[in-house]
């Protein structure tokens, strides 16, 4: 007997369905987390780019499965394939990158911390009144917190970091917030790359600028030049340095030999009479002295520094 035929459920197929219309739909896409976003947030954002941009969430599962099958026909989305790790999903657009990824970015939300949580930033507690009463003295006493009781409330003494950047959020740390009603973090949706002409790239190449991009051509251009020059394997980048320093060795060949050259002949006037070559100083420069000094004097609004003890 033949194995039964295994059957897809439809929302799979709609999905792939929709995956495949953006894909040929849209030119451009950003590939954006969402961890720690909630609902509403999402829900808002949405309505946001209602009519710019088109947001697809799914299962990674999904997601690589149909790009697998979608690659032998286009080779370009393998490197789309490589970057589906995570709580991730696409926002399809014909518009501009980096409007769109202000609008989507711009949009966060403050969040209690919660145990085992990676803490996106440190969280200080800032000295001063809790407004808890003084039966909670001993929570803080578990967590080495200095506190005082003031007024029928307790207070802490110094300022306490309660949770470290990358690190995961204890579970005291978390109860301790909480008791202080203190929403630490802020989430929302972080775009990572994006997807444009065939090529997935980091979203932080938005933020480059013609300068940036000049700037890290010109570094390149260097480098290869100095490997050109220091291997002795004439390039495109090296031929101004090489052929600056051909023509100083003919100067130099010139001026040490018979052989007269046109453009070595300001080198052999300058060395002939260096002193034709200096740079007259008018008398303006000494007139312009004398009146410093002159309105130096004048500024001493006539009293007399002079020792009158003689």
């Amino acid at each position: 007997m033949s194995s039964p035929q295994k059957v897809i459920h439809p929302r799979k197929l709609k999905y792939e369905k929709t995956l495949l219309q953006c894909l040929s739909t849209f030119k451009r896409m950003l590939v954006i987390t969402v961890d720690n976003v909630g609902s509403k947030q999402m829900s808002d954002t949405r309505h946001k780019l209602r009519g710019k941009a088109q947001i697809l969430m799914g299962k990674n599962t999904v997601i690589r499965k149909i790009l697998r099958r979608e690659k032998k026909m286009d080779p370009s989305l393998e490197s789309l394939l490589n970057v589906i790790r995570g709580n991730i999903g696409f926002i399809f657009t014909n518009g501009d990158l980096i409007e769109l990824r202000d609008a989507v970015s711009e949009n966060r939300d403050p969040a209690p911390a919660k145990t085992g949580q990676i803490a996106p930033t440190d969280v200080w507690v800032e000295p001063g009144p809790t407004g808890l009463d003084p039966g909670q003295t001993a929570f803080f006493q578990a967590l080495n917190i200095a506190t005082k009781i003031n007024r029928g409330a307790i207070e802490i003494l110094s300022k306490v970091r309660m949770c470290t950047e990358g690190e995961k959020v204890s579970a005291s740390a978390a109860g301790l917030l909480a008791k202080l009603n203190m929403k630490p973090f802020f989430f929302g949706i972080k775009v990572n790359y994006v997807f444009e002409g065939g090529s997935c790239y980091p979203a932080a190449v938005l933020d480059l600028t013609d300068d940036d991009i000049m700037k890290m051509f010109a570094g390149g251009l260097i480098q290869a030049s100095c490997i050109s020059l220091g291997l002795g394997y004439p390039s495109i980048a090296s031929l101004p340095h090489l052929m600056s320093n051909a023509v100083r060795k003919v100067i130099a060949f010139s001026i040490e030999t018979a052989y007269k050259l046109e453009i070595a002949q300001p080198f052999e006037d300058y060395l002939a009479n260096p002193d034709a070559f200096k740079v007259a100083v008018g008398p303006a420069a000494g007139e312009e002295k004398k009146e410093e000094k002159k309105e130096e004097e004048e500024d001493d609004g006539g009293l007399d520094f002079s020792d009158d003890d003689e």
